[in-house]
């Protein structure tokens, strides 16, 4: 029995710089990622709904605007608030003054730090014959209630007003609340506001947030200023916040067209990245295949990852001639695939010869909690060294599968 402890003490023994590697590997959030692959998909059926009900409410089918605004608002996710404030207004606008005051009420109640709060305050203000004439106020949020009013009755006349002050407020949230304010004009002029603030590069900072909110309003116009603002920026952080409204926007396209052809290494990385995040699997295969630079390659192999394109890395995993490359993907796999990756990481480890790119399997079984695998692994594993390697790390994992196989390799 002594010599059994001893001979498991020491394939459980760690080194000191190895303790640390696995230590820091063990911080990582293997689970979190599989949870944020899964929000990414919610998220997206979010933004379906939303855009759904924005559209009906922009062609005043406020009950089918409803509808789906409240579908959103059931799913309690980041753009809840935002749909309760347009499903009271999508009621005020069809009369329903009643449930206007309910979905406000439960909005200030929910969400009270939430920016729509005062615009729902705004619309009971205007449902109560509330005047809206600004210059005859004095607090902040005072006018900013009667500008979203004015907007919304006379948005012609409010622009004016909003631009004057817009230049002279000293608070940034003010300013924000005043470009989100022309960003839902509904006139030709709110809107070329918007966009012509967005193209100012005199004020770096108000430009940036215009041009979020131009994202936000995902309008034709704004898509093609940010195409426009992109090309003529020499800030790269400008361009950066370019990326951001075409998140919001989901105009992919423009993304794909920089990762292709910008010349800076920095804004193409970026660009990419943006890929990643809006779900551009086919466009980051294709540019993949397009590509034999190293590096690019690698910010490819992590957007994916960002992507959940476990495909995408399989393919990478299994065939690129670089072993780099491929234990990159390996790797990624662990990260981004979860338990989705443990066959195909389980195949790769018994295909490949390469005892790097079986350590990097090793390791993403270990990310992604794939303790089954792992002792399968350890059973049939004639190699010392990687036997060692995969009880390490099961030594820091805990399953019902990986204490069944240290008592087999206490009753040796």
């Amino acid at each position: 029995m002594k010599r059994r402890m001893l001979r498991l003490f020491f394939l459980l023994a760690l080194g000191p710089a190895t303790a640390a590697i696995v230590q820091a590997q063990a911080n990582t959030p293997a689970a979190s990622f599989a949870e944020t692959q899964a929000a990414e998909k919610a998220n997206t059926h979010e933004d379906e709904l939303y855009k759904a009900g924005t559209e009906a409410l922009n062609n005043g089918d406020y009950d089918s605007a409803v509808s789906h605004f409240d579908q959103v608002v059931k799913l309690r996710g980041r753009r809840a608030a935002a749909a309760l404030y347009w499903k009271g207004y999508a009621f005020y606008k069809a009369g329903n003054k009643d449930q206007a005051l309910a979905a406000f009420t439960e909005l200030k109640k929910s969400y009270p730090e939430s920016r729509y709060v005062q615009d729902a305050r705004a619309v009971e203000a205007e449902m109560q014959g509330a005047a809206a004439s600004p210059e005859q106020l004095t607090s902040d949020e005072e006018k900013l209630i009667a500008l979203q009013i004015l907007t919304r009755n006379d948005p012609d006349k409010a622009v004016p007003y909003a631009l004057k002050w817009l230049h002279s407020a000293s608070s940034t949230k003010t300013q924000e609340r005043i470009l989100f304010i022309l960003s839902q004009s509904s006139s030709e002029k709110g809107q070329q506001a918007l966009v012509d603030i967005a193209k100012d590069n005199n004020n770096p900072d108000l430009q940036k947030r215009a041009i979020h909110y131009l994202g936000i309003n995902g309008s034709g116009r704004g898509r093609a200023a940010l195409k426009e603002i992109y090309a003529s920026a020499a800030s790269v952080e400008v361009k950066k916040a370019v990326f951001q409204g075409w998140l919001m926007s989901g105009d992919k396209e423009s993304v794909l067209s920089v990762a292709k052809q910008e010349k800076s290494p920095e804004l193409r990385k970026e660009a990419i990245h943006y890929l990643g995040i809006m779900g551009g699997r086919g466009e980051l295969r294709d540019l993949y295949k397009q590509t034999d630079d190293t590096s690019t390659k690698l910010s490819l192999l992590q957007a994916m990852g960002i992507g959940g394109d476990v495909e995408g890395m399989t393919e990478i995993a299994q065939n690129d001639k670089d072993p780099e490359i491929r234990r990159h993907a390996v790797k990624n796999l662990g990260i981004f695939g979860g338990h989705r990756a443990s066959a195909t990481l389980v195949t790769i480890y018994n295909s490949q010869t390469d005892l790097g790119t079986k350590r990097e399997v090793i390791n993403a079984l270990f990310l992604s909690q794939s303790a089954k695998e792992m002792v399968e692994l350890a059973r049939k594993e004639t190699d010392p060294e990687l036997k060692r390697s995969l009880v390490q790390k099961m030594s820091l994992m805990s399953s019902p599968e990986i204490t069944e196989y240290m008592m087999e390799l206490l009753n040796k």
